[in-house]
């Protein structure tokens, strides 16, 4: 790669490496300059760029993050779009994230320009959460640096792999003593519901007995019998030795004592063990807090389907002081961090009159309706969104309701009426976004009529979204022109709101240039919408 100061007649199809102000536009960090770029940077009076040029060699930082981040990625999880030279990877589920530390330390060590980061192995995490983000360094990687990254993440399972939360029905069992109180033994039974019902699970069955060996050996072979995995037991008395009453309880019941302690801190005391392949875990005291504690890290990963071995507990050193770190999440706050991942959900307008098309036919009111590519015009658009990482999808009908619902029918889709379509576009812009779950953090904003556009489109916009980058208003271009769909940041609604009449919300791009990501597109489909006959004709020709 090339790098420094370049002339402007020198820097057509460079890469601008640092935001310039040309009069009152800028011209952002990451632009591939073009002819126009340059003549507009010669009319400014600016002699010279910090720019870079890509060389033979030499792989794009997008095109070398997007192939890392999906070759790292295994089951169920997901790896987006990239922009920047940053692809981040996502957990599909709640669940275990399992990581081979061994070859995501040897990527790193390849060079400067390739980095991957992860969360912990092993960490619990919520669905949607960002698990890793690749981030090329520079604005390209060497061919055979990225050759040797891609080898290593290839060679044998996936390095990152989610383990799942899958539904378990639990045994409890509760021993008590002449003193204890009945309200200790259901508070406890009540945190321990909140934590499984974090991870889909429950029990399906609580015994409660007296403190003794007998009775805990009578009251394992009991919930054992009924298949219910893992046990766990709530001594009314800490275990203090692995041959105190609940160890040896188990051991009575036929079931082996497998380790006692753990250098978690809370949770030393938890004791593992197992009745024939069932596990069977002694509860710390600390077990009947809410607060993070070494038996979460145990119940998660059983609950996820993984093998908790004596060598696991003893390697749990190395993070295991919890106790003075109050920022720790608690299992009635969630199982894990908030999600990173943006929810971005899709608006497509589709209540439209077709004023200047008619179709000349009365079983299609609508020119969304029109057959392209063996289906109505409207599918292409919804089914692009519904195959993006976007979630939900919300239709706007208006103009032949009726009709443009039986064209789509995935159950997935919500819909919404504008009763006021005939007023112009606006009054479906509110009437989407005021049908948008609360939660959302931004939206795209489909046109019905663009059928060439597709989940990669929609994606990349999502992966530019963010907010604390300032990238709130994102714009699709194909060389330097802007185009449609735009994602719209949660902060733009209520501005979007006051829109009116036939006309969008566009003037907001103008007026907040600051705040606006323009994300190059590889074809024209973000700049192609049909509103005649001839285009309809044109498009039709192109797809035979």
């Amino acid at each position: 790669m090339i790098f420094g100061d370049m002339a402007p007649d020198e820097a057509e199809g460079a890469i601008l490496a640092h935001s310039q102000k040309i009069g009152g536009e800028t011209f952002k960090k990451g632009r591939v300059l073009n002819r126009a770029d340059i003549a507009a940077l010669k009319d400014a009076g600016i002699s010279h760029v910090v720019a870079a040029r890509l060389e033979e060699t030499d792989v794009p930082e997008d095109e070398a993050a997007a192939a890392l981040a999906a070759a790292l990625a295994g089951f169920s999880v997901r790896a987006s779009a990239p922009f920047t030279g940053r692809a981040n990877l996502h957990a599909e589920a709640a669940g275990v994230i399992g990581i081979d530390p061994a070859r995501i330390d040897a990527i790193n060590r390849i060079g400067e320009a390739i980095t991957v980061a992860t969360v912990a192995p092993h960490e619990t995490v919520a669905e949607r959460q960002m698990l890793a983000t690749v981030k090329v360094i520079p604005f390209a990687v060497p061919r055979a640096d990225l050759d040797k990254a891609l080898a290593i993440a290839r060679d044998g399972p996936a390095p990152l792999t989610l383990h799942r939360f899958e539904p378990r029905r639990v045994g409890l069992v509760a021993t008590h003593l002449p003193n204890t109180k009945t309200s200790v033994l259901e508070k406890s039974r009540a945190i321990l519901d909140a934590r499984l019902a974090s991870m889909n699970s429950g029990i399906a069955r609580e015994i409660r007995t007296p403190h003794t060996a007998r009775g805990v050996a009578g009251a394992v072979q009991a919930l054992a019998k009924e298949g219910l995995s893992p046990i766990l037991i709530f001594g009314a008395s800490a275990t203090v030795d692995r041959r105190d009453v609940v160890p040896a309880g188990i051991v009575l019941a036929g079931g082996d004592v497998l380790h006692f302690g753990m250098p978690v801190d809370p949770g030393n005391l938890l004791l593992l063990a197992r009745h024939g392949k069932t596990p069977v875990i002694g509860l710390p005291g600390c077990a009947r807090s809410p607060k993070l504690n070494g038996f979460d890290w145990v119940l998660a990963r059983l609950v996820a389907g993984l093998e908790v071995t004596p060598q696991d507990i003893m390697g749990m050193g190395l993070g295991g002081l919890l106790k003075e770190i109050p920022t720790r999440p608690q299992p009635r706050e969630g199982i894990a961090a908030p999600r990173a991942r943006a929810r971005i959900a899709t608006l497509v307008l589709a209540a439209g009159r077709s004023t200047r098309m008619k179709t000349g036919d009365a079983s299609l009111p609508s020119k969304l309706l029109m057959p392209l590519g063996g289906k109505p015009m409207i599918a292409h658009v919804v089914e692009a969104a519904l195959e993006s990482s976007a979630e939900p999808v919300v239709v706007v009908t208006g103009n032949a309701e009726e009709e443009v619902r039986a064209a789509l029918s995935e159950p997935e889709i919500t819909f919404v009426h504008n009763p006021d379509y005939a007023d112009g576009l606006s009054t479906s812009l509110r009437t989407g976004l005021s049908a948008l779950p609360d939660d959302i953090d931004g939206v795209l904003v489909c046109l019905g009529d663009m059928p060439d556009i597709r989940a990669s489109h929609l994606d990349k916009l999502i992966a530019a979204f963010d907010p604390k980058e300032g990238r709130t208003i994102c714009v699709p271009t194909v060389a330097g022109k802007r185009g449609n769909p735009v994602l719209w940041g949660r902060e733009w609604f209520d501005a979007m709101m006051e829109v009116k009449g036939d006309t969008g919300a566009r003037h907001l791009i103008g007026e907040n240039g600051d705040a606006v990501c323009e994300v190059p597109m590889p074809d024209d489909a973000t700049l192609t919408d049909i509103d005649t006959q001839a285009e309809l004709e044109a498009r039709k020709r192109l797809s035979e």
